[in-house]
């Protein structure tokens, strides 16, 4: 708690005052770490700008810089200005793979995305960056098995793709030439191995009972939802995630 306050007091320090013109990138960075800590998405998305300035070939930052463009959608009302963090998402997390392709972060990164500009994008483009989300989602499991949060994105992928309606899939394969196959049983093994590489965090616990739920497996599901529920919330979208999940037990009964 102690913490959690001094990373809020910090953020709100350095958005209150203006940062010496000579300020480093190394200060700029730790500053927003700090921000991004405290879950003050638009604090840190400016700091790391900032720093962008000083590093524009960095991939670790730009791939810190996309992830805020994607976190700070949540905050923002007008649905151009959603569209175009998405699209600076992307923009940025394509820039981190170009210059470093073999880093499962930014790979997984660009899945994440392409999920989020998907959103705002016709279906054409939505079923296009589908299966680019399962191939980069692969990939970046392909360069760090343990990685669990490539298992979680592919694990979703799986189960959104496998419940989709039968005239829904029948459309998408006559008009757009289909999708990757897809199962509930990828999706749960992909999501038990999320949770047994990442135990504390709460997302996976949400998103497993989420699969367990859509194979019929409703006292699996509810126990997974429930343990989820219990976990702090840390995140900048895990109370969007918990809202979902207490849907979920709602519908199970």
């Amino acid at each position: 708690m102690l913490l959690r306050a001094f990373t809020v007091l910090l953020a709100f320090v350095v958005t209150a005052q203006p940062l010496p013109a000579d300020a480093d990138a190394d200060t700029l960075i730790a500053q927003a770490i700090a921000a991004e800590q405290a879950l003050q998405s638009e604090t840190a998305l400016a700091l790391f700008l900032q720093a962008e300035k000083a590093r524009p070939d960095d991939p670790l930052l730009l791939q810190k810089i996309a992830r805020q463009y994607s976190d700070s959608i949540v905050d923002l009302e007008s649905k151009s200005e959603q569209r175009r963090y998405a699209e600076q998402a992307l923009a940025y997390s394509q820039r981190a793979i170009d210059l470093d392709p073999d880093d499962p972060v930014n790979v997984l990164s660009r899945a994440v995305s392409r999920g989020k500009l998907a959103l705002f994008s016709n279906t054409r483009t939505k079923i296009e960056y589908s299966r680019l989300i399962k191939t980069d989602a692969e990939r970046a499991i392909a360069l760090d098995p343990d990685y669990a949060w490539a298992h979680h994105v592919l694990g979703r992928w799986h189960r959104e793709v496998a419940t989709l309606g039968t005239v829904a899939q029948w459309y998408v394969g006559l008009v757009y030439g289909g999708l990757p196959e897809a199962s509930v049983t990828a999706a749960v093994s992909q999501l038990e191995r999320a949770v047994e590489l990442e135990p504390d965090n709460l997302n996976h616990h949400l998103e497993l009972g989420l699969a367990y739920q859509a194979a019929g497996r409703n006292d699996d599901a509810r126990r997974a939802l429930e343990y989820g529920l219990g976990l702090p919330s840390r995140e900048k979208h895990d109370d969007v995630a918990k809202s979902r999940a207490r849907r979920a037990l709602a519908d199970i009964g």
